[in-house]
């Protein structure tokens, strides 16, 4: 199966906000999105996943959900994501879905070394920049981090960097051996950056990277 290089974070002030700018993202060709809701009720939860998977499905846009796997197995989502509070990706593994991916965050070599061996379909390593998404802020990579963690990780797992990305940093970020991005507010600001983000994940690679699991 293959990863979308470009992932959308869902932003919003409001749940509704969320579905919409997921709406916008899939209009504006986001291949895949993730719904990152707080701090909701399970019920509410449910009920939003169930809009975003329409709007999603619409577009036929793959959508993960935010750390809750029980949810994203109800509504049949594509994946989990799942931050480093969440649950161990080897008891995500046995609830959902076999065709269904799990993606999990790391912010060290030995995060992204113990999520290979938890058998994840893709490690988001960050963040790059200070990230206000996120409330658990992990010490900011940058460039150099990167670089470090790329050079000593031996994968075939797609990794992609998150945080506070910009379209002025995908190409220097691409030369560290990262795969793909996550990225919220810079799209979320102004969803044609889709098209540009798009633009230069491609010219990075000629050659499409395929990932068989």
């Amino acid at each position: 199966m293959i990863i979308p290089k470009l992932h959308y974070i869902s932003q919003g002030n409001t749940p509704k906000e969320h579905l919409e700018n997921i709406q916008k993202a899939c209009t504006s060709g986001a291949e895949l999105v993730q719904l990152n809701l707080k701090n909701i009720s399970e019920k509410k939860y449910l009920k939003l996943a169930e809009e975003a998977r329409e709007i999603t499905a619409h577009f036929q846009t793959r959508l993960l959900i935010n750390n809750n796997y029980k949810i994203a197995k109800a509504i049949k989502a594509d994946g989990v994501y799942l931050e480093k509070t969440g649950v161990c990706p080897t008891i995500v593994r046995k609830d959902l879905y076999t065709w269904q991916l799990i993606g999990g965050e790391a912010n060290t070599l030995q995060d992204c070394k113990t999520l290979i061996l938890k058998d994840v379909d893709f490690i988001s390593l960050g963040p790059f920049k200070f990230d206000l998404t996120k409330d658990n802020i992990s010490t900011a990579l940058g460039l150099n981090g990167y670089t470090v963690i790329m050079e000593s990780l031996v994968t075939e797992i797609p990794i992609i960097g998150f945080g506070g990305i910009t379209t002025e940093d995908v190409t220097k970020i691409l030369k560290t051996g990262v795969s793909g991005i996550a990225v919220s507010t810079e799209i979320t600001q102004d969803f044609n950056k889709i098209t540009t983000f798009h633009q230069l994940l491609k010219a990075s690679s000629t050659e499409e990277q395929r990932y068989t699991f």
